[in-house]
């Protein structure tokens, strides 16, 4: 999925719009959260309500079903999974969760787009439905720390604490503003591991990606002309999986300076906890002597496939374009690959257990 919209860029869809109350289902929001931005509220083609749970237990809140999609109110995050809920008056935009978990839901006549530590996240946003806002049960599942168990022929799903590495991740920023340009780049920072050598070895090579980044654009800063516009970079990051002695974590780069868009970069990083390793796929799936032989036919296959494809694919030519999520890998190609940039960031799919014998894990000896 295509990730090339900067935080800066988002801020301006809220220009001239009108304000609003929300109403979350558990109420109004206490008057300090102030007002929201108004975003267009979608009252049909609601197909049923869901009974919603927490680790079992029956909630008195209810998601529904829409357009075939599990949806969660954020009051049922707010009241009963226990999530701190903030409103930004100055971003228009709405704050749930806490810590490398915490969504972001930036409300505009153009929708509800949703962020994770200035991580767009462009698969999913959400939706003022009957004048209650709620976002889509995947999000809660793949970035902010649960497990969601959904049975539509049911009309329940079961929201679980997920099992997590023993381990704390924060955000660190190296931000200037200034006439020139603005920068603010966000990246993780791992602490609480066992292991203090394999802890500062990922911080190490998570902080070299960001400054390595800080350094171009202060190089392309100073050699701008004074009569082009202010230059844009930023950056943020998401944690896609943080299980069985592995974290995997995505980053996103990106760079204003006044062409006809934006340039974004994407980076993804997945370690080993136990030496702090940056693991790369013949690591994970080392156990299939033709594992990359069968990712390189099924890519050629999904990749010609695509109306934007420029040509040029004859295998992969690097093992550090992928991230993880549950039970999956994720492998991507950069804007301009191989396809058009409208394509965004080309992404596919791969069970792990397509890509390992039976009975293999891609985490053996990791712990």
């Amino acid at each position: 999925m295509m990730n090339i919209i900067s935080k800066e860029s988002a801020r301006k869809w809220g220009i001239g719009l009108m304000s609003a109350g929300l109403l979350f289902g558990g109420g109004l929001l206490p008057s300090e959260t102030g007002y929201a931005a108004a975003s267009k509220t979608e009252n049909k083609t609601i197909e049923s309500r869901i009974v919603l749970k927490a680790n079992g237990i029956n909630s008195l809140q209810e998601g529904i079903l829409k357009e075939g999609q599990a949806w969660i109110p954020l009051a049922f995050m707010r009241d009963v999974l226990g999530l701190p809920l903030v409103y930004d008056k100055k971003e228009n935009a709405y704050m749930i969760g806490k810590g490398s978990t915490k969504a972001k839901l930036m409300l505009s006549s153009y929708g509800t787009s949703v962020w994770v530590n200035n991580y767009f996240i462009r698969e999913y946003e959400g939706k003022l439905i009957n004048n209650r806002l709620y976002v889509p049960s995947g999000l809660l599942n793949d970035y902010m720390g649960y497990k969601v168990d959904w049975s539509r022929a049911a009309s329940r799903l079961n929201v679980v604490n997920r099992p997590q590495n023993a381990l704390t991740v924060t955000t660190e920023t190296y931000a200037k503003d200034r006439a020139e340009a603005f920068i603010q780049l966000d990246y993780p920072k791992i602490s609480g591991l066992g292991n203090s050598s394999a802890q500062q070895a990922i911080n190490n090579t998570l902080k070299e990606s960001v400054m390595k980044f800080a350094a171009g654009a202060e190089q392309d800063i100073s050699d701008r002309d004074g009569a082009e516009p202010k230059y844009t970079y930023d950056s943020g990051y998401v944690v896609t999986y943080n299980q069985n002695g592995v974290i995997s974590i995505v980053m996103h780069q990106y760079s204003d300076t006044g062409g006809a868009h934006g340039m974004t970069n994407r980076e993804a990083f997945t370690f080993s906890l136990k030496d702090g390793k940056r693991l790369l796929l013949g690591d994970l799936f080392g156990a299939n002597p033709n594992y990359k032989k069968q990712l390189n036919a099924k890519l050629s296959k999904l990749l010609k496939a695509e109306d934007s494809y420029l040509g040029g694919f004859n295998g992969l030519n690097t093992e550090k374009y992928f991230y993880l999520k549950d039970d999956k890998v994720v492998l991507f190609f950069q804007l301009y690959e191989y396809t058009a940039y409208a394509a965004g960031f080309p992404e596919y799919t791969f069970s792990f257990k397509e890509l390992l014998p039976d009975g293999s894990s891609p985490f053996a000896g990791m712990k």
